[in-house]
């Protein structure tokens, strides 16, 4: 029997411009497909009514897969997959398997040499990057910073070092701490380093803009509950 194939799904990283940063890729997939792993039911089933492809929802298969899904589970997908029917893997924000715990079924879908198919969609994570005017040939994604103070300064300090080496550093926060993140660094980094802050990328609010340490102290940018990129360079 012909083995099916893991389709991978990047979704919006802002409400309602679907048509503006969706390959058609995205839209065709999303009118096949019977099958949806993915982080959040309602959020997805959401996400593919605003393509308005015309289905009937209620007929299309969703289910969980998060960062608690235990690995036992997988096998209801790769089961799926073996058994000839494809299946899309869909992120709660972005491209599935960056920042995501999509990966851990991609990562079973390889070991049973099922084809993997990546289709072409935005990334908060590399939109920041490719704006920032950072070294792009050698960067470091560390997720979410520590939510502890002194544990989030001992970690910005450890990153600030690690940018003086050349490599950018991009990092983020729950989007209602921005504001405490942002006052972290400026209380935390030498003025000479660069900061670059990537908000609301794609959005109706996104601002993207890298400085110094000493002339973000000037204009302070409010990000509060606004989804932020921060990145780190040192000259």
């Amino acid at each position: 029997m012909k083995k099916g194939q893991l389709i991978l799904i990047p979704t919006v990283v802002s409400e309602d411009t679907q048509n503006q940063v969706l390959s058609q890729s995205i839209f065709e997939a999303c009118g096949r497909l019977d099958y949806f792993a993915v982080e959040n039911v309602r959020t997805s089933r959401r996400f593919i009514s605003t393509l308005k492809l015309g289905r009937n929802i209620e007929e299309i298969d969703f289910r969980i897969l998060n960062k608690d899904t235990p690995d036992s589970e997988l096998g209801f997908w790769v089961d799926l997959l073996l058994n000839g029917s494809d299946v899309g893997l869909m992120s709660e924000s972005g491209c599935p398997g960056i920042a995501d715990p999509g990966s851990k079924l991609v990562k079973a879908a390889h070991q049973k040499k099922i084809k993997v198919i990546p289709l072409v969609g935005p990334s908060s994570i590399f939109l920041a990057l490719m704006a920032s005017g950072f070294n792009g040939q050698s960067f470091v994604f560390h997720g979410y910073v520590p939510i502890d103070k002194k544990e989030k300064r001992s970690f910005i300090q450890r990153l600030e070092k690690d940018s003086r080496t050349h490599q950018t550093q991009i990092f983020m926060d729950t989007p209602y701490r921005n504001n405490q993140l942002f006052e972290t660094l400026m209380t935390t980094c030498q003025e000479s380093t660069m900061v670059c802050i990537a908000r609301d990328i794609t959005g109706n609010d996104e601002m993207i803009a890298s400085k110094t340490v000493k002339e973000w102290k000037g204009n302070p940018p409010d990000l509060h509950k606004m989804p932020t990129i921060f990145l780190l360079y040192s000259n």
